[in-house]
């Protein structure tokens, strides 16, 4: 059934977003006193942005007749900015491409209200995407 696919994308990018939300506020608590505390107040308002996707990725699981999972999906701990930085780009590259093949999915099983979902937040994830790379000095390299 086309809604038990569309639910299933959901949670897997509702875990997705549960894990880079612990990841990004671990990184804004524990990076205190690293080299750019602008940085670590990023980290904090992307991680908020984060919690807004997963709010609404459970509100459209339920309004489709699943449970939201509660199952945030494992976290990269680097313990350096640098890398820190870089983990998080990785996460990003990882939501876009889940985001991409959902919307897909969305559009294939006639579903506009959540492929629009995605859409949106997809968007907000690019950008995420471009902070990182430009934190990282790798503005422009897609």
């Amino acid at each position: 059934m086309a809604n038990d696919k569309i639910i299933e994308v959901l949670n897997r990018a509702r875990a997705r977003e549960l894990g880079v939300i612990i990841q990004y506020m671990r990184q804004h608590y524990e990076g205190e006193g690293l080299s750019s505390p602008a940085i670590l107040e990023i980290f904090k308002e992307i991680a908020i942005t984060e919690m807004k996707h997963a709010e609404a990725f459970g509100e459209r699981i339920v309004y489709l007749g699943g449970t939201p999972t509660t199952k945030p999906d494992p976290i990269r701990k680097s313990n350096e900015l640098k890398a820190m930085i870089a983990d998080d780009l990785q996460s990003e590259n990882e939501a876009i491409e889940i985001y991409r093949e959902a919307i897909v999915l969305c559009e294939k099983a006639g579903d506009p209200v959540t492929r629009l979902l995605f859409e949106k937040i997809l968007t907000e994830e690019e950008e995420h995407k471009d902070s990182f790379q430009t934190l990282l000095g790798q503005k422009g390299k897609g």
